[in-house]
């Protein structure tokens, strides 16, 4: 769900920045004050057939336009930052192998956004970009650390302390969906083809992957019927079920907040964080129902029992607030804190 309201330039705090988010389908772009208000949204499609030269000049306009739907004065626009999907090299600004974006390896994609902006760009994870948003204005903004899961095709992740994002040394840090929860010889194949990580077991395919077999097995479902009558099997479909009653959509949809606990578990032991943050297209509702309500109470039983006495009392878990703005605003919250960082 998306908080956004836009706010004007004359009631904005300058300076401004743009935040730019990539993603496979749509570029997001904003611009957002100093405060982290946005002031302007614009959307385009990636197109990622045309090449990542065209889509940085593409982002590069959008910033523009971002900037002249808030009617904003280009000098007070002093930095972009842009939050792209892995694998990268984030001091190089440049991409490596991104699977979602076939042809558009090792492209120096930060320096050309800002070829065709104008603007100095900084260059993050979509998934540090999300959580750094959560983490200024979103669900964290009361914490100094917090980690992010955004839970949709896949589980992407976020790490923030003290105002930075961890993006290790290798441009590999807070990938937390790839943390081993089940090291076993059989166990689950996650999508980036590897064995046992938390990917494989709680995102939106791995719950359709284990419902498409529970059904094959020949337990009983309405969602049986449903399939039957042309429906496509997607994680709202099984959230759909689960409200009406539906058992089986009940038991998947808890096993997976089960396999989500027993991860967050993990990243409580390693960063002992303020909070945990749920966001992504997967999370049922959230607050607003009854579904995503024991969804999320799922997920603290599974913390409850398996954590550290202390961090499972102090420890904030909840849903995200920001919605699908989470990555331009936090890209552009990162393009603040260089651009304060450097100013000292």
């Amino acid at each position: 769900m998306s908080t956004r309201q836009l706010i004007s330039a004359t009631a904005a705090k300058p300076p401004f920045f743009a935040g730019v988010d990539l993603g496979g389908t749509n570029i997001k772009v904003g611009l957002v004050d100093d405060l982290g208000r946005p002031m302007s949204w614009v959307s385009v499609p990636t197109d990622p057939r045309t090449g990542p030269e065209d889509a940085a000049r593409r982002m590069g306009e959008a910033v523009l336009e971002s900037i002249k739907q808030a009617g904003a004065e280009r000098e007070r626009v002093v930095r972009v930052g842009l939050g792209s999907p892995g694998t990268m090299d984030i001091p190089a600004g440049k991409l490596l192998e991104p699977p979602n974006l076939p042809g558009w390896d090792n492209f120096p994609i930060r320096d050309r956004v800002s070829y065709y902006s104008g603007l100095p760009v900084s260059f993050a994870n979509d998934g540090g970009a999300a959580a750094y948003g959560e983490f200024w204005v979103g669900s964290g903004e009361d914490f100094r650390s917090m980690v992010m899961l955004t839970l949709g095709t896949g589980i992407g992740g976020g790490i923030i302390v003290n105002n930075f994002s961890l993006d290790g040394e290798h441009s590999h840090g807070a990938e937390c969906g790839h943390i081993i929860i089940d090291y076993q010889a059989d166990a689950r194949v996650c999508n980036c083809g590897r064995k046992g990580h938390l990917e494989g077991y709680a995102s939106a395919t791995a719950l359709m992957k284990r419902t498409q077999e529970a059904l094959d097995s020949g337990r009983k479902s309405s969602l049986s019927h449903r399939l039957d009558n042309g429906e496509k099997l997607t994680p709202i479909l099984i959230g759909m079920a689960a409200e009406t009653g539906d058992s089986l959509a009940e038991e998947l949809i808890m096993e997976t907040a089960m396999y989500l606990g027993v991860g967050v578990v993990s990243l409580m032991h390693t960063i002992d964080p303020d909070g945990v943050v749920l966001g992504g297209a997967m999370t049922f509702g959230g607050h607003e129902t009854e579904l995503g309500r024991r969804f999320l109470q799922r997920v603290k039983q599974e913390v409850d029992e398996r954590a550290f006495p202390i961090p499972a009392q102090k420890t904030v878990i909840d849903y995200a607030r920001l919605g699908g703005d989470a990555g331009f605003i936090g890209a552009a919250g990162i393009a603040r804190a260089d651009y304060h960082r450097e100013k000292g």
